[in-house]
């Protein structure tokens, strides 16, 4: 059993980030090949998959701005990636594997968007969801691993919390915590040691 002072960082979550990267391009890369700009077909009654170039952010956001926010956006997303790269470089991968997680996923979608901005001026989307009249804006597996990442790193925050006043009140770290420090930590003050 690791302790924390050598369990590994957080990098050991890159593979996720890479593997995500690699999904999103490859998904991208279909659609392009496969589905001519503006084309598409339904799969179900509210998902359609269509071919989309977006100029703007995350879920066409800015889409018919002059053609600045492609720089800023790019510059954005550099900046965002390396911070995340140190962050996860000063994480625990399997103690604070959910963040980890988290993070990676973040990173793979901002990185898998980069990609297309730098490559080809826009960002293809292709995932288009819609009820009746209602339609949400399309969007790729790279915007995809960011909504999942952020929606998994404010369950780190709230699951951190209340470990925190758990632990505040005097009950440890709580049911369900998998840590099972407690145990350990009274079996080798005595209790039944031979």
């Amino acid at each position: 059993m690791s302790t924390p002072s050598n369990e590994p960082n957080g990098w050991r979550w890159l593979p996720l980030t890479i593997g995500v990267i690699v999904l999103d391009q490859y998904t991208k890369k279909l659609i392009t090949d496969h589905i001519a700009l503006g084309d598409g077909f339904r799969v179900l009654p509210v998902l359609d998959i269509i071919h989309a170039n977006n100029p703007g952010a995350a879920f066409s956001m800015l889409a018919g701005a002059s053609g600045w926010q492609r720089w800023f956006f790019t510059a954005l997303a550099i900046v965002v990636a390396g911070a995340l790269v140190v962050w996860l470089g000063k994480i625990r991968a399997r103690s604070q594997g959910l963040l980890a997680c988290s993070l990676s996923l973040i990173l793979a979608g901002a990185l898998g968007n980069v990609i297309d901005r730098l490559r080809l001026g826009h960002v293809i989307d292709f995932i288009h969801v819609h009820w009746n009249e209602h339609s949400f804006p399309a969007f790729n597996v790279a915007d995809s691993a960011i909504t999942i990442g952020a929606a998994l790193l404010m369950l780190d925050v709230l699951l951190e919390s209340r470990r925190a006043k758990a632990q505040q009140s005097g009950g440890g770290p709580g049911p369900g915590s998998g840590s099972g420090q407690g145990k350990a930590a009274t079996k080798a003050g005595g209790e039944g040691a031979a």
